[in-house]
């Protein structure tokens, strides 16, 4: 269990492990914190956004859309590597999901497949939005893969956190698919390469 670090950390935590923060208008007070809590913390949930061009992106991932109002994420990760921070606290981004994933996160095992949509995942992760159509065809640049290997690991070294604290909005809702065009055992492979420096 872990308290969320403070925007201003979350920031620095980022830039550390050698990403490219851009931060977006008032980001650091950006949230939905009067839905409900933000915390404990206990991990990294992964999506992609199924839009293209990187200013509507972050557009879309900060303001939301008329069924879900915005913050969509904490961070948008565009094609060209660059981490766009859109809100800080509670952020539209998990939903409701598995309690037996949550479990297995913070037990840090690998998580079981997700048959319930039960538990407020909002309150928990850590949520990054990355660019890409989600079509299975749409590119993945080497640049936007190594932020987000940098940005999950990042988090779990703050947090003391492995490899196996981040996962895919797919890992943990029934019905999603996101992250498609790579996998999250490859991701959680670099990440764990990468928390060994």
């Amino acid at each position: 269990m872990a308290s969320p670090m403070s925007a201003t950390r979350f920031r620095d935590t980022l830039r550390a492990e050698g990403v490219t923060v851009v931060e977006v208008g008032d980001w650091k007070h950006h949230n939905r914190n009067h839905k409900g809590p933000w915390g404990p913390v206990h991990g990294v949930m992964i999506h992609h956004t199924v839009t293209r061009g990187s200013d509507l992106t972050v557009e879309i991932c900060r303001d939301g859309h008329a069924e879900l109002p915005g913050p969509l994420c904490h961070a948008v990760i565009t094609k060209d590597g660059r981490v766009h921070l859109v809100g800080y606290g509670r952020a539209n981004h998990a939903g409701l999901g598995d309690d037996d994933v949550l479990r297995a996160v913070i037990a840090e095992k690998s998580p079981p497949a997700d048959n319930e949509a039960n538990t407020d995942g909002n309150r928990h992760f850590y949520g990054f939005e990355c660019e890409n159509l989600g079509d299975g065809k749409d590119p993945w640049p080497a640049a936007q893969l190594a932020a987000i290997e940098k940005v999950s690991a990042a988090i779990c070294r703050h947090h003391g956190w492995t490899e196996r604290s981040v996962i895919g909005h797919l890992e943990w809702q029934p019905g999603k698919v996101d992250p498609r065009g790579f996998t999250m055992s490859w991701l959680r492979k670099r990440v764990k390469e990468r928390l060994k420096d």
